[in-house]
């Protein structure tokens, strides 16, 4: 008999130390109920609540959910359940016990991670990775690029959010911002110490925030392996929406929250590490430069970044972040050396910053997209070209790489048609990324604005 990925999971959280540990936590910390959660491809926290007292054999077997969870249950238009449709067979999900955490707002609840796995009883590949599970791929791609490569991909993210209530108004001079404004910081001082506190509590590294503009606010993490650093963006968006439910207020990862107002981001700065060293840049050289090695992820990144922004903005409104030219978003497709107003800026410390991914994004699938982009530059030595110098937003596009789409319908298309991303991210997801967003973006092209009535209900005759 064959054993499978899922017997293999099962079996390691039957006899591993992992297990000892959780039910420690639960005896010692007075866990009543666990959250056994996995990650949609919106980056969803979807799964079931496990009373303590099951946790132990409910974490071997697992739990059952409809596979269509991993598209929120999303119907089309036309009423289809995207994902498999309502006969669809579930998927099982297993913990990954080193991320079990006691929350600490409720002591009495915990919390897991999961993988997700086909249910063993199918004829057709009983107990495989299911391929839609985006946490899943990650850890596949990422294992299978350092297995390859040599390197690992390592990663810190910067989530700009929106924070809105009573008393939280910005207040500065016409013509100037709140930027770095520490005045604002002491305005949202409960908010910034209870996402600190809570963050610390469930093994984030804080290491500096500031007031990004009105009602915005980033609090930033240390950097880590990849797989890390995506399972701590959607903890800390969970400790986030905790927040505002206990201050009476509001927080949103919108992209953009309304005309005028600064998107928010979640620019991605990542390196490659050999042996314990970022091999992106030569140690000892002060200069900004890159390495042969980092020049060739960098051509990678850049060719395969218009097929990537279904995944780096993943909603309709995430489109209107890039066409304010002037705010620091991306408006084309380019890299620089320290150069804020460029799609990938290399940093003084080494380091390059992706500014395509928005608040909202999917940190899996965003991760998994750099690294096939990397790899794919790696491997056929593919050239960035010169940094661009002064404002990106005076240059015309670069004709060695893809304009960026500005819509999600320009972005499904430049998705379908890059063979290396859909490869990586396998036939199944790919097919599933692009019938939820299309349905999406006809939904939205089906629908009058009020910017529509604006415009058009009085203008004839």
């Amino acid at each position: 008999m064959t054993t499978t990925a899922l017997d293999n999971h099962r079996e390691a959280n039957a006899t591993g130390a992992g297990m000892a540990a959780a039910l420690s936590a639960i005896a010692e910390r007075g866990v009543e109920l666990v959250y056994f959660q996995a990650v949609t491809i919106t980056g969803r926290v979807v799964g079931k609540v496990v009373p303590a007292a099951h946790f132990e054999r409910i974490a071997v077997k697992g739990v059952q959910q409809h596979r269509t969870a991993v598209a929120n249950l999303q119907g089309t238009r036309e009423g289809v359940l995207l994902g498999g449709g309502v006969d669809a067979p579930e998927y099982t999900a297993i913990p990954d016990l080193e991320t079990f955490a006691v929350l600490p707002w409720d002591t009495r609840f915990a919390r897991v991670f999961c993988r997700l796995y086909e249910p063993d009883h199918l004829a057709d590949q009983p107990g495989a990775e299911f391929p839609c599970d985006s946490r899943g791929l990650l850890r596949r791609l990422h294992a299978g690029f350092t297995d390859r490569t040599g390197l690992q991909l390592r990663t810190g993210c910067e989530p700009e959010m929106t924070w809105q209530g009573d008393g939280l108004q910005a207040r500065f001079r016409p013509g100037s911002s709140p930027a770095y404004h520490i005045e604002h910081l002491e305005r949202n001082r409960l908010i910034v110490t209870k996402v600190v506190e809570y963050a610390r509590a469930l093994g984030l590294d804080m290491i500096e925030g500031d007031y990004e503009d009105e009602y915005q606010i980033e609090l930033n993490f240390m950097y880590d392996h990849a797989d890390l650093t995506a399972d701590r963006l959607v903890t800390y968006r969970q400790i986030c929406k905790q927040v505002a439910r206990e201050l009476g207020i509001h927080a949103s990862f919108m992209p953009k929250p309304a005309t005028g107002m600064m998107g928010n981001g979640c620019h991605h700065n990542f390196s490659l590490w050999r042996d314990g060293v970022n091999v992106l840049a030569d140690p000892g050289t002060a200069e900004l430069h890159l390495t042969d090695l980092g020049k060739h992820a960098l051509g990678g990144l850049l060719t395969h970044s218009a097929g990537a922004m279904l995944i780096n903005g993943s909603t309709v409104n995430s489109y209107k972040r890039y066409w304010d030219s002037g705010q620091f978003a991306p408006s084309r497709i380019n890299w620089g050396l320290d150069n804020k107003t460029c799609t990938v800026r290399l940093s003084a410390n080494g380091r390059l910053e992706y500014k395509l991914p928005d608040a909202a994004v999917n940190p899996y699938l965003s991760h998994a997209v750099i690294l096939a982009a990397c790899e794919d530059g790696l491997k056929n030595a593919i050239e960035p070209g010169a940094p661009t110098r002064g404002s990106s937003y005076d240059e015309h596009t670069d004709a060695r790489f893809p304009a960026l789409p500005l819509t999600l319908g320009e972005a499904i298309e430049a998705f379908r048609a890059d063979e290396v991303l859909t490869a990586a991210l396998g036939p199944q997801l790919s097919q599933l990324l692009v019938d939820y967003h299309a349905d999406e973006w006809a939904r939205f092209c089906g629908y009058v604005t009020d910017w529509e009535r604006d415009m058009y209900w009085e203008d004839a005759p």
